[in-house]
């Protein structure tokens, strides 16, 4: 009888978990706090490297104590080393607002990487490889998704409600509650792997960048977590103001680049390498466009001229073109334009990439063709490799980009925050990374950010820049993938002071 009723409990106990487990399924639920850990082997430039993959969620909290949502990452940790804590610690996010941490997970800095051609372009079967830049070797990483992304996701309340939508954006859509509530879960993701003695990086791509900027000083000022080093890729304005003639003759330089990779331009400059052309239009928008169009539309006829047919010489549009938009060329006439007797566009945030619009005429682009081909890569990639290698189950679905909007963008101080947190902090150093290609984020709007974070000068010795012959995620292209990976090892290493160096200004 006893038997009997043991083998009745486990059955009802089984089916008690197989019910929870259905409605958790069937209501798509986070677990709020759980991991899943694997081993793993690989090569990385060369050597081998063992290493631990954490997948799972960890809770936010309120300032009451009560999870009020959950938010899931990946930890990948060295395991073939000694002294643990001396290991730097890089913390990454993807941007949007509303992106998964996907992108430089399995396409940058992670172990694994896209199996893509040597261009970027998607391939079948569709899956991960090895990859062998990564900085695993010299680093361990956390890919982290914000509230809405991956996996991550708001909590119930006890009653079994969501926060409203205007709590929800209180709580965690906007440029500052992003950056607060995701310092305290960087606490508690430090504390509970014991990582506070390691030297720590944040690393952000797009509109992460504005999310690191901001996070430097959140951490050190709320968190006490002071930073080795910021690297932004493709970074976003991060509240640095660059409107009216700024905003326009920036984009040159970007169209000079785009027009060299497609042969649009003359002879002359065609010849010329890319690292030779560039300067000659960076220096040509500085000192002559910009001014030109401070002049508005009381510049001279001559000058006008003077001006119109150089910006045609180095973006491979016409001098009509150019007239008829005032000097003022968008970059979405460009995508539109440059290729428009062929019959093609160009990709917003690759402009390496070909797109067919319906019709040829139009002064914008029907679609983005690099962001319709890397979705089509990564997202069976991420949910394949989460599932059967990092062995993380669940029904929920896998954001590429989730719900957000409409994102609080007032008060965005984080360029200004970066510079505090490098003036509070001489450990502190920042490194910039873009595309060439790049027509959302374009590389010299990064230079001018570098430029105008610390109007003084004084730490200009602690930022660099690295541009690289792709878009908006230049590791895509295999070349670059090897190249922005090795110029993030050197910047970890060089960032690292020698022991027994102090954070301290000399006199």
């Amino acid at each position: 009888m006893l038997k009997s009723n043991s083998l009745a409990h486990g059955l009802i106990c089984a089916l008690l978990v197989f019910g929870s487990f259905a409605a958790s399924a069937n209501n798509r639920e986070i677990e709020v706090d759980n991991q899943v850990v694997t081993e793993h082997k690989t090569t990385i430039k060369g050597k081998r490297v063992s290493y631990s993959a954490t997948t799972g969620t960890q809770p936010v909290w309120d300032e009451e104590g009560k999870a009020v949502a959950s938010l899931f990452y990946t930890y990948y940790q060295r395991t073939d080393v000694k002294e643990q804590e001396k290991r730097p610690l890089i913390m990454s996010f993807n941007g949007g607002p509303g992106s998964a941490s996907v992108w430089m997970h399995v396409a940058y800095t992670g172990p694994r990487t896209l199996r893509i051609d040597e261009e970027g372009y998607p391939v079948q079967p569709y899956g991960v490889q090895t990859n062998p830049y990564s900085i695993l070797d010299v680093a361990d990483i956390v890919f982290i998704n914000p509230v809405n992304t991956g996996y991550s996701r708001v909590l119930k309340d006890e009653e079994g409600k969501l926060p409203s939508k205007e709590k929800q954006k209180e709580m965690f859509f906007g440029v500052n509650a992003d950056v607060k509530y995701l310092a305290e879960w960087l606490n508690t993701f430090v504390s509970r792997h014991n990582r506070w003695p390691s030297p720590k990086y944040l690393i952000g791509e797009s509109y992460g960048t504005t999310r690191v900027s901001g996070l430097a000083l959140e951490l050190q000022n709320s968190q006490w977590m002071y930073l080795n080093g910021v690297v932004l890729v493709s970074p976003t304005d991060i509240g640095i103001e660059r409107n009216g003639p700024v905003k326009s003759a920036n984009r040159l330089p970007y169209f000079a680049a785009t027009a060299w990779h497609h042969n649009k331009l003359e002879p002359e400059l065609q010849k010329l390498d890319l690292d030779e052309l560039l300067p000659q239009v960076e220096e040509f928008t500085l000192n002559k466009l910009l001014p030109a169009l401070a002049k508005g539309a009381f510049i001279s006829p001559e000058e006008k001229a003077e001006i119109t047919a150089t910006m045609a010489r180095y973006s491979g549009l016409s001098e009509k073109a150019i007239e008829q938009n005032n000097l003022d060329v968008s970059t979405a006439f460009f995508w539109k334009e440059l290729l428009r007797d062929e019959g093609k566009t160009l990709g917003r945030l690759d402009s390496r990439y070909l797109g067919i619009d319906e019709k040829e005429s139009g002064d914008r682009p029907d679609y983005w063709a690099e962001l319709t081909s890397w979705l089509h890569s990564f997202t069976p990639a991420i949910n394949h490799y989460i599932k059967h290698e990092l062995k993380y189950e669940t029904d929920l679905k896998y954001n590429m980009f989730g719900p957000v909007h409409p994102w609080d963008r007032s008060d965005n101080n984080t360029g200004k925050n970066l510079r505090q947190a490098m003036a509070q902090n001489p450990y502190l150093n920042v490194m910039i990374q873009s595309g060439y290609y790049d027509g959302a984020t374009n590389y010299f709007d990064g230079k001018y950010n570098m430029w105008h974070i610390d109007p003084s000068g004084k730490m200009r010795d602690r930022f660099s820049f690295k541009g690289y012959r792709s878009g908006h995620m230049m590791y895509l292209r295999r070349a670059d993938l090897e190249a922005s990976n090795e110029d993030l090892r050197e910047f970890i290493k060089a960032s690292l002071p020698a022991e027994g160096v102090p954070a301290q200004y000399p006199r």
